[in-house]
C-alpha cells in the first residue's frame, strides 16, 4: 500500500470518528449543551478540512465550493477558543460581540471576490494552481497564521487566569478538573498546529520531495487518529464534563479595595474564626461560603487573603488542614488512625493532594512525619 492510499484511509477514519463523536455531543443530555455544541462544531469543521485527502475520489465540487472548503479552516480557531471559554466559565453565553471573531474569514472572502469568485472557471483553475504564490494567497496565509498565534496566546492567558481564580476561590481538587482537561486539550492542539505548520512550510517552500511531504501528512494524520481516540476515552472516563466558574468572577488584584483601614481587625477576626470554628474541615469550602460564615463580603475576603496575607485561598485553607493533620499525627491516642482516615477528617478528599500539601508544608510525607514523632 502506497503513502497516498494510507493518507486517504487514515483521513477517512478520522473524519468518521469526528462526525460520530460530534453526533454524540449534539444528542447527549447535559447541562453543558453550549460547550458540546461548540466542540461538535470544531470537530465538524476539522473533519471537513481533513476530508480533502479523500473526497476527490468520491465527488468533484465546483471550484468556488472548493475554495470555500479551503477557507472553512478559519473557523477552527474561534470555535476552539469559544469552547474553552464555555468550559472555564459556567455561565458563558454567546453574544453579538463574538461575531467579531468571524472578521478574518470575512476579510478572506472579500479579498478573493475580485480575482476568484467573479472570474471564469478557467481563471479560477489557474488561480488555485498559483494560490500559494499569489498576493491574495500569501496575504491570507500570513493573516491566518498571525490570527492563529493570537488565539494560542489568548487561550493560554485565559487558562492561567482560570487557574489563579481557582486557587483564590476553591480548595477542592475536583474544582481543578476543568483546568487539567483544557490544559491537555490545548497541548494536543498546539502539537497538531506545530505539525501542520512544519508540513505547510515544507510544502510551500517550492522545492520539496512529494513523498517526504506525504510522510509528514501520515504523521499528522496518525496524531489526529490518536487525538480522536483520546477524545472518546475522555468522554467515557468523564461523562459529566464539565463544571466551570462564574464568568464575572475576578482576581483579587483586579478588585480595588475601598476600606484598607479595616483589614487589620478583619485579619485577626478571620484567623480567630479559623482556629475556633475550623471551617476548613469542610472539603467543599470556597471563599464565597467562608465569607458567608464569617459575615465578610466575598470581595473583601478575597482581597484580604490573596493580597494582604499574600496567599491563595487554596494554600490558606490547606495550611490549617495540614496543621490539624499534624496535631492528629502527633497524638498518641490517635496512632491507630490511618493516613486515609486523617486526610478525610481534616477536609481533604484526595490522598495525592493531601500528600502534596503536607510535604509542601512540612518537608515530609505524612507517614514519615508520624514515624519521626
Amino acid at each position: 500500500m502506497d503513502n497516498s492510499a494510507i493518507i486517504s484511509i487514515t483521513s477517512l477514519i478520522i473524519v468518521a470518528l469526528f462526525l460520530l463523536f460530534s453526533a454524540f455531543l449534539l444528542t447527549v443530555k447535559t447541562s453543558k449543551k453550549l460547550s458540546n455544541q461548540l466542540l461538535a462544531a470544531f470537530l465538524i469543521v476539522t473533519a471537513i478540512d481533513i476530508s480533502v485527502f479523500f473526497y476527490h475520489n468520491i465527488i468533484e465540487f465546483p471550484h468556488a465550493i472548493e475554495m470555500l472548503r479551503m477557507q472553512i479552516s478559519s473557523f477552527k480557531d474561534p470555535l476552539l477558543f469559544l469552547y474553552i471559554l464555555s468550559v472555564l466559565y459556567s455561565d458563558f453565553k454567546l453574544r453579538p460581540k463574538h461575531l467579531v471573531l468571524l472578521l478574518p474569514w470575512v476579510i478572506t472572502i472579500l479579498i478573493l471576490i475580485p480575482n476568484f469568485f467573479l472570474v471564469s472557471e478557467t481563471a479560477q483553475i489557474q488561480f488555485r494552481i498559483n494560490y500559494a504564490e499569489s498576493f491574495e494567497g500569501q496575504f491570507i496565509i500570513g493573516m491566518n497564521r498571525f490570527v492563529e498565534v493570537l488565539y494560542i496566546i489568548a487561550e493560554i492567558y485565559y487558562l492561567l487566569r482560570y487557574r489563579k481564580l481557582l486557587l483564590e476561590n476553591y480548595t477542592s481538587k475536583d474544582a481543578f478538573y476543568n483546568y487539567h482537561w483544557v490544559k491537555q486539550l490545548i497541548i494536543f492542539i498546539l502539537v497538531g498546529q506545530l505539525l501542520t505548520f512544519i508540513k505547510g512550510y515544507i510544502r510551500d517552500s517550492g522545492d520539496f520531495d512529494v513523498e517526504f511531504v506525504n510522510i509528514l501528512r501520515i504523521i499528522l494524520l496518525a496524531f489526529g487518529l490518536f487525538f480522536s481516540f483520546w477524545l472518546v476515552f475522555k468522554a467515557l472516563l468523564s461523562p459529566k464534563l464539565f463544571r466551570g466558574i462564574a464568568v464575572d468572577l475576578r482576581l483579587s488584584k483586579e478588585m480595588i479595595s475601598e476600606k484598607p483601614n479595616e483589614f487589620t481587625n478583619q485579619i485577626e477576626s478571620i484567623k480567630s474564626y479559623m482556629v475556633k470554628e475550623e471551617p476548613f474541615l469542610d472539603a467543599s469550602l470556597t471563599v464565597k461560603s467562608l465569607s458567608e460564615k464569617i459575615d465578610i463580603p466575598h470581595r473583601e475576603l478575597s482581597i484580604i487573603i490573596n493580597q494582604e496575607l499574600g496567599q491563595h485561598f487554596f494554600d490558606f485553607i490547606n495550611k490549617y488542614r495540614i496543621e490539624k493533620a499534624m496535631s492528629i499525627l502527633k497524638d498518641p491516642a490517635k496512632k491507630k488512625h490511618t493516613v486515609l482516615e486523617i486526610l478525610y477528617e481534616v477536609g481533604f478528599n484526595s490522598k495525592s493532594s493531601f500528600n502534596t500539601a503536607f510535604k509542601k508544608h512540612t518537608g515530609k510525607t505524612p507517614t514519615a512525619f508520624r514515624k519521626h514523632q
